[in-house]
């Protein structure tokens, strides 16, 4: 055999072993892991199909005052990341030197470059966040569907809407009432510790704090006071990230059967860090992303609207949150409003 025919034989060899599956790559049975969608097989929606024109007409009455409440903290260089999540900022200056600006108006322009990753900040998880193995939202075999740059499938572009109606459940409150607020030093105000699990009951307390029942497609958002050492960045930054107290796996079940769309809290995973079990990993985001279609959105700031529903009394609004049509993206930072 000749030096090129063999050349051309041991590349096509090579290239065969390559496309051979391996045993990692085998298509796990996602039927017998993931729930089906309620909303048919080719669901990629989730939990905002619910929003519906009545749902956000009732959502709109909400607004009696018109008092705006932010939700979203700052997004800038050196606030905490999970992990080895990175993000970073460039000023790119256009035209600003003598000589240089545009036209006889002498123009110039600023722009600017992000180098981030879309889970930091104040952010949602999308339904191609999170899966067992390979198997996503709605039996999604998602190993199908990775490119080098998005997903072919549960990209945030298949959101519907967030106009719906936005609750807030101040657990800080719930536990202070009960007697049993275990408090971190490091907290400049009241918060729950690290690992402080909240549950069903404790949510049903806040709700009846306010005398709210929920309803379908609403936002719940949760107020444990740990986003206090969010906002002392950076100091803080290794304790935010350390824990956190948040909801467990049976209060996300709950939340669940409530049929809500979205669930939010002021720290970096909704659910409690450490787990109720060492070796489940984040079973919390399994049960709402993957199982229910339901959005997370971490980092948020409750303290102001907590402090808004003691207040007035009111801890219902109208939510005001949009998330880019980023197409095959897992999560993405946004900005939320309460309005009331």
């Amino acid at each position: 055999m000749r030096i090129a025919e063999l050349a051309a034989f041991v590349g096509m060899s090579v290239l065969s072993l390559l496309a051979q599956p391996g045993p990692a790559s085998a298509e796990t049975d996602c039927k017998a892991v993931v729930a089906p969608s309620p909303f048919g097989p080719d669901d990629q929606t989730g939990a905002t199909n619910r929003v519906t024109p009545a749902v956000t007409k009732a959502a709109a009455a909400e607004i009696q005052t018109g008092v705006v409440t932010s939700m979203a903290n700052p997004l800038v260089d050196g606030i905490p990341l999970f992990g080895t999540r990175f993000s970073k900022t460039i000023l790119s200056s256009f035209a600003t030197m003598p000589g240089a600006e545009f036209g006889n108006n002498k123009l110039s322009y600023m722009e600017d470059t992000y180098l981030s990753q879309s889970h930091v900040g104040t952010h949602i998880d999308g339904l191609g966040h999170i899966g067992i193995q390979d198997c996503y939202y709605n039996q999604t075999p998602m190993g199908k569907y990775v490119t080098q740059n998005y997903l072919k499938r549960l990209g945030l572009e298949n959101i519907k809407t967030f106009a719906t109606r936005g609750v807030i459940i101040d657990a800080v409150k719930v536990f202070q009432a009960a007697g049993k607020l275990k408090p971190n030093p490091a907290c400049k105000t009241p918060c729950l510790d690290a690992g402080t699990v909240i549950t069903v009951a404790d949510l049903q307390a806040g709700l009846k704090m306010y005398n709210v029942t929920l309803r379908e497609a609403d936002a719940v958002f949760i107020n444990t006071g740990w986003g206090d050492l969010f906002k002392q960045w950076p100091a803080q930054n290794a304790a935010y990230n350390k824990g956190e107290p948040g909801i467990g796996e049976s209060a996300a079940e709950w939340l669940a059967a409530q049929k809500v769309v979205a669930v939010g809290a002021d720290q970096w995973a909704v659910e409690v860090i450490p787990g109720e079990e060492e070796s489940i990993a984040f079973p919390v985001h399994k049960t709402l992303i993957t199982d229910n279609g339901i959005h997370i959105i971490e980092n948020v700031r409750t303290d102001l609207i907590a402090a808004e529903a003691a207040r007035t009394g009111r801890a219902t609004f109208f939510l005001s949150m949009t998330v880019p049509k980023a197409v095959g993206l897992t999560g993405t930072f946004v900005n939320i409003e309460a309005i009331q």
